[in-house]
Parts: structure tokens; sequence; C-alpha cells
């Protein structure tokens, strides 16, 4: 054998395991999902349905409904029936005797009712919006460890199928080597590229066990019967968007939705405190029936009464301050969160586009790189070209399709992200 063959021999065998793997890994990025998995929008639903705020939403609800009928009754609060029983019996025992018998009504104070209604109006609002709120932030956890999920299958894809190729390979040079057509350090060097790929594998499966888990840490129903080293393909992106689409074209956010009905609910309770500035008045109207000795006949008389509490004073200062406080701070928080909404919008619309540039290129170059392989390997068959070049030519084909898988996903990703930062919800 000649000398610089013998020295080129382990740079070609790294070479030729890199080319065999290349069509391994187009064929493990563009397989199509296999049917029956969970989808995105699936993982959602099951984690929102275990969600506190999903299971206590009902009774918010039943809450802001009992307070709006307390808001739309005649009185602020129920009637109190009042008894009263005076004698005389402990000091002298002439028979002196009084019973009476009286209603106490709270009255509301002028304008008190409207903007009592008006409160639960706005708590009411506050509570669906406070849900939907949560929604959105259950889907940003959601969508990040879905994609996390979905990026770590499509890299154990890859990593099997490059294990797959490592072992044809191996068979291969051990066959040509019993034959005498290799060296058994090319043998060595086969089974060393089936050792390595098999290292990776095995990392790549800790690697979707690991995001699988935090999936089921979600919604463990949903993805319960899912491997961690099922085969997969690409998952189905969510619906593509408009790149003019905005925010306000869509719907209002639901963060700032949430933000607004909370300053709504300050400013209604503010109004509120306002008008309370003395607790409630009360019409009171009793009978009584008394005599003034033994004997007596019982007289019947009937009590009309109104009591008029004094102003709050320096507490009712204290719960107006407190209320417009809220309306302030609320206010506030709404400038800053719709200008962050507004930057991460933007961002996300920006991402989404260099990444269909990305992908635009990685595809051409996979498409260039599949061509110029097939070139090559023309001209490797007729002896035109020496082994050391065909091996670079496939190595190039194959970190192009890597590219241009990992490219795909990170689309997906991106069209996820901006529809996240514009408020909707998985689809």
């Amino acid at each position: 054998m000649h000398p610089n063959t013998r020295t080129a021999f382990p740079v070609r065998r790294a070479l030729l395991a890199a080319a065999l793997i290349a069509t391994a890994l187009g064929a493990a990025a563009q397989s199509p999902a296999p049917a029956g998995e969970p989808s995105l929008k699936a993982l959602f639903d099951a984690a929102w349905a275990r969600q506190p705020e999903a299971q206590a939403l009902q009774a918010r609800r039943e809450a802001s409904t009992a307070q709006r009928r307390a808001a739309e009754s005649w009185t602020p609060e129920p009637p109190s029936l009042e008894l009263n029983h005076r004698t005389d019996r402990l000091l002298r025992n002439d028979g002196a005797r009084e019973f009476e018998l009286g209603v106490s009504v709270p009255l509301w104070l002028p304008d008190e009712r409207r903007r009592s209604a008006a409160l639960a109006e706005a708590e009411a609002a506050a509570v669906e919006s406070h849900a939907d709120g949560a929604r959105l932030r259950l889907a940003a956890v959601v969508r990040e460890a879905w994609w996390q999920w979905q990026r770590a299958r499509i890299d154990a894809d890859i990593a099997r199928g490059q294990l797959d190729s490592a072992q044809r390979l191996a068979a291969d040079v051990a066959r040509r080597a019993r034959a005498g057509d290799l060296a058994r350090a090319d043998q060595h060097q086969a089974d060393g590229a089936v050792a390595a790929a098999e290292s990776g594998l095995a990392q790549a499966e800790a690697a979707v066990a690991v995001a699988l888990q935090q999936v089921r840490a979600l919604a463990a129903e949903v993805v319960a019967t899912v491997e961690p080293t099922a085969a997969t393909g690409l998952p189905t992106a969510e619906p593509e968007l408009d790149p003019k689409t905005t925010g306000d074209e869509i719907a209002v956010h639901p963060a700032l939705a949430e933000i607004q009905a909370r300053a709504s609910v300050a400013e209604r309770a503010a109004a509120l405190a306002a008008t309370k500035t003395r607790a409630n008045p009360e019409l009171t109207l009793a009978t009584t029936r008394d005599r003034g000795a033994a004997g007596e006949r019982y007289g019947q008389t009937v009590t009309l009464a109104l009591r008029i509490p004094f102003g709050a004073g320096a507490r009712h200062d204290s719960r107006l301050a407190a209320a417009r406080a809220d309306v302030l701070e609320a206010e506030a928080q709404l400038a800053i969160d719709r200008a962050r909404l507004q930057a991460e919008q933007d961002a996300a619309r920006a991402r989404v586009e260099a990444t269909r540039v990305q992908l635009g290129a990685a595809e051409r170059r996979a498409t260039l790189a599949r061509e110029t392989r097939g070139f090559f390997d023309k001209s490797f068959r007729l002896g035109e070209t020496d082994l050391p070049t065909r091996l670079r030519i496939e190595a190039e084909a194959a970190e192009a399709e890597r590219q241009a898988a990992r490219s795909r996903i990170e689309l997906a990703a991106a069209i996820s992200s901006w529809r996240q930062a514009l408020g909707l919800l998985p689809q």
C-alpha cells in the first residue's frame, strides 16, 4: 500500500461516515408528522383545564352575578328586625310593660346605587379579562415547552438517521475488509463512527425525554402515550399571519384588556368611594304596645324614624385616596405594557421575516448541495473525482439538509411567538 494512501485513511473514513448519513438526514427532517399525535392546541386546552384560574372561573362568575343582583336591589343591605321588651319587674314590679316590634331598612345614598351597579359590571368584566390574561400567560409557557420538545425530537430523528447510516457503513466496510479490499484500520474507523453515533443518539433521546417531561407537567393525559424515542417529523405549524397584521387589527390584546379592566374597576371604585361620604341612612318603622302599671289597658303607638349618620371624615378620605392611587397605578401600568407589547410585536414580526429569509437560503443551499452531490457522484463513478472530494461534497450536503430542517422548525416557532405577541391563543 502506498504511504500517502495509508496516511489519508483517517480523513477519508471520517468523510465517508458523513457522506453516507446525508440521505438519512434529509428523510428524517422531511418525513410527515405521524397521525394521532397531540397538537399544540390540544396540549393548551388540556393544560388550561388543569389551571386554578380555569377551575375557579365559574365560581367567580357566580360571585359577579350575585354582586350585580345586590347592586340592583332596593336597599344596600337587607332589612333588619328589631324586638324590644321593657319591664319594671326587677325593681318596683308595679306591672309596667312595653313591647316594641320594628323593621329597619338601610337606604341608598344619592347616586350610590348607580355607581355600585357600574362597579359590579366592571368587576364582572375584570373576571373575564383576568381569565383571558391567564390563558395567554399559559399559552406562552405551553408554546415554549412545545417547541423545545419539537426541536429535541427533530434532533433525535437526525441522530437516529446518523446511527442507521453509520451501521450500514460499518457493515459494508466489514464485508470489504473480509474480502481484502480494505484494511482492519478502516473497519475500526467505521466501528468508531457507530459508537459516536450511538453516543449522539443517546444524548438526543435524553434531551427528548427531558423536554417531554416538561410537556407532561403541563398536561400529562395528552402525551401519556407518546414515547420519548418515537420517530417523528415536522409538526404542523400554527396558521400564518399577514406581514402587515397588527395587534389592533386582530383584537384587543388580552394583557392590555386585563389591565384596562383593572383600571376600570379602580375608577368606578373611586367614584363609589367619592359618593359614600357617610354610612347608609336607615329608615325604621316600629309599633309599640305598653302600659304604665298593672291593671291599666295597653296602649298602641307607631314610630317612624330616620337615622342619618355623620360624615366619615378621615376614614372616607383614606378610602378615596387609596382608590385614586389604584387608578393612577393601573393607568401607568397600562402605558408601560402597551409600549412593551408593541416592541414585542415588532420584534416577533422581524424575527419571522428574518427566519423566513434564512429558511429560503437554507433550502436553496440544500437544493444546490443535492444537485452538486449528483454531479460529483457521477464523476466519481467515472473515475474523474477522487474519494476525499466526493466525501467532502457529501458532508456539505448533509450539513445543508440539517440546517434546512432546523430552519423549518425555527420558522414555525417564530410564527408561534408572533401569534403570542399579538395575543392569539394556540390553534
